[in-house]
């Protein structure tokens, strides 16, 4: 049984990673929505650092929203702990940690790809270089994935490893289509209409889903089938229902190779039963954002009863 502290290192090692490319990924969305809005202005920025977790630490550094501030502080502020920069710094940290588990490839990747992004984030980002930059940040992240399943056994380590890559993409796809309902939320009157329907198409892109989403809808965009695509549909390796399905194989791994069932186990269970047997009709009756906001919390607590259960701390 690998030891607690090695577990939470491989853990954070990819949430970190995840999460940096998913910060990418979130700026990208909040930048293509603006773009398609005629009265857009920097309150949109309002709602992406909303749907980062990062609204109240921003205004402990900033007077007022900018999208110039925001997208800074969101891809290279020290002092914003989900920063694209501060994550790649952690991600690299707890790598190091636990060097001895990686296989070379995979720490090479990891320390090149801190070592462009350290490069590169030195100096503030201008408005014209930002999509080359999201995209690098993406690249660099596939580069580390393709690494890591290239080259690593499929053992504890890389079912740990894989649980934090899926908790961390869960609670950034759901993030995601929270900044359309946020940006969207003065501009009720447009649902349905073209520039609703572009707005969506936004998020697609930017969670690298707009051609999949054509080959099962044949291009027509509607709210709830992008909606049902991105929560539901378990062939899209983005989806809540996807990250989830594999959450419970990787601990289902850990169950049968330690011989033990943490609740954490249970917890997993119950929510991939929710998105299995779900239907989008029922999500847009509650409340899209609603659903999302009670998703973030029991994927939250998941990670917690994954961290007490396999005693990260010990």
């Amino acid at each position: 049984m690998l030891l607690g502290r090695t577990a939470n290192g491989l853990y954070w090692m990819f949430r970190y990673i995840e999460r940096a490319e998913n910060i990418a990924r979130l700026v990208d969305a909040g930048m293509r929505v603006s773009l398609t809005r005629p009265d857009s202005g920097d309150d949109d920025w309002e709602g992406v650092l909303q749907s980062a977790g990062a609204r109240k630490s921003y205004a402990e550094v900033h007077d007022k929203v900018t999208s110039a501030d925001a997208i800074d502080y969101l891809l290279r502020d020290q002092h914003n702990p989900s920063s694209v920069m501060s994550c790649f710094e952690s991600g690299r940290n707890n790598a190091r940690m636990v060097r001895t588990a990686l296989t070379r490839e995979t720490w090479e990747a990891t320390n090149e790809c801190w070592i462009d992004l350290t490069t590169r984030l030195t100096k503030r980002v201008k408005p014209a270089d930002l999509p080359e930059l999201i995209d690098v940040v993406k690249h660099r992240c596939g580069l580390i994935r393709g690494a890591f399943h290239g080259s690593m056994l499929r053992n504890d380590i890389y079912n740990f490893s894989r649980i934090g890559t899926f908790i961390e993409r869960a609670d950034n796809t759901s993030r995601i289509l929270d900044v359309k309902y946020y940006v969207l939320l003065p501009a009720v009157s447009q649902v349905g209409s073209s520039l609703d329907n572009m707005q969506w198409e936004s998020i697609l892109r930017s969670v690298s889903a707009h051609r999949s989403y054509s080959w099962v809808y044949d291009g027509e965009y509607r709210p709830s089938n992008i909606a049902d695509f991105l929560i539901l549909n378990g062939r899209m390796p983005r989806s809540l229902a996807y990250s989830y399905g594999k959450i419970v194989s990787n601990l289902h791994y850990l169950e049968r190779e330690y011989e033990m069932r943490p609740a954490a186990i249970d917890t997993a269970e119950r929510i991939n039963a929710m998105l299995t047997n779900g239907s989008i009709g029922d999500i847009m009756d509650t409340g899209l954002h609603e659903f999302l906001e009670e998703f973030i919390s029991r994927n939250n607590r998941l990670s917690m009863e994954i961290s007490q259960g396999y005693r990260f701390n010990e």
